[in-house]
């Protein structure tokens, strides 16, 4: 299983439907189903932004799953149509966005999965899953 370690607040932004792209530096030709990995750390000057928006940060834990369904080239073009779509969550971050990661079929787990996350797109086996359950 596929694992994306997102820093906070944008995972939880994602878990709760405000934000339907991740943005990376890097492409990806994986297609499918990611669990989402809410990381240790926490873009604290990005929280107020986000105040009105009911999230609840995690650390450390995987808080959902979702299925990237396309890598796109970010351009200005993409850039002022997402700002459009919600110019808040879209707006500026502390990150270099060359490639959009479109998600879908976004689900919110209900128990949250601690577990020490990684850097890039990393895998998970469900005996791994287990143990870190119980």
């Amino acid at each position: 299983m596929k694992v994306l370690t997102i820093k906070e607040p944008w995972a939880s932004l994602i878990i709760e439907g405000y934000k339907k792209y991740e943005f990376r530096s890097w492409k990806t030709k994986y297609r499918g189903k990611i669990l989402i990995h809410a990381g240790m750390s926490l873009e604290k000057d990005m929280l107020k932004r986000f105040e009105n928006y009911n999230i609840n940060c995690s650390k450390g834990e995987i808080i959902g799953e979702a299925e990237i369904v396309d890598c796109i080239l970010v351009d200005k073009a993409f850039n002022d149509k997402l700002k459009k779509i919600d110019p808040v969550v879209y707006g500026r971050s502390n990150h270099v966005e060359t490639y959009a990661w479109k998600l879908e079929n976004v689900k919110k787990y209900d128990t949250k999965i601690p577990i020490k996350g990684k850097l890039g797109l990393w895998n998970i086996d469900r005996d791994d899953l287990s143990e870190a359950i119980l």
